[in-house]
């Protein structure tokens, strides 16, 4: 049986734009604002939706700032996969390539850095959530250390990188120290290419 339409479209394809105008709301607010200003109300009042529609999509607030941060951190992840596939590269070139996918995705769009980097410093929703996913990322820097490392040293050098990256773009992002995006990206590269 297929699926009735209204105004050319079904009620599966309505509510996948409201749930996705809700989480464009959530990403400006959370991306914006900060967590404090990520209410159901505010939601719905900047994705111009009622509340009915955001309990249509999530059960309440916090359910909506994990999605919107699992959206962003997936992201991430694909931006961070696609830019390196050829582990045969030198090391160097795979190491600028990773950073500068990341650097485009998280400062082109200032709220996805906040979101992926910063919320989880001061969202409880998403303080487990951003521990629970470092391992993902720790697995892709992993996958491009050389053949040579034992798979603990492997391990321990995927965990201290990603840790010393992921200050640096919080540092970045909230302005300390003050440095050029270009030199940000260069030191990345430099601290990655030394480990390979």
């Amino acid at each position: 049986m297929t699926e009735k339409t209204w105004a050319g479209t079904t009620l599966s394809d309505r509510r996948a734009a409201r749930r996705a105008q809700l989480l464009d709301a959530g990403l400006d607010l959370l991306g914006t604002a900060g967590s404090a200003a990520v209410t159901v109300r505010a939601v719905c009042r900047h994705a111009k939706l009622t509340e009915r529609y955001f309990y249509e999509n999530f059960a309440d607030r916090e359910e909506l700032v994990v999605a919107v941060y699992e959206q962003v951190a997936a992201e991430a992840h694909r931006a961070l996969a696609d830019a390196v596939p050829d582990s045969r590269r030198d090391p160097a070139e795979r190491a600028e390539a990773a950073v500068t996918a990341f650097v485009e995705l998280m400062l082109d769009d200032p709220r996805k850095g906040r979101v992926m980097l910063l919320a989880p410093i001061t969202d409880p929703a998403l303080s487990a959530r951003g521990v629970a996913l470092l391992p993902a990322f720790a697995g892709l820097v992993r996958e491009q250390l050389p053949e040579r490392m034992d798979a603990l040293e492997k391990q321990l050098t995927a965990i201290g990188l990603v840790g010393a990256l992921t200050h640096l773009f919080t540092a970045y992002l909230s302005g300390t120290p003050e440095m050029s995006r270009e030199r940000l990206v260069e030191h990345c590269v430099r601290l990655l290419a030394r480990s390979s």
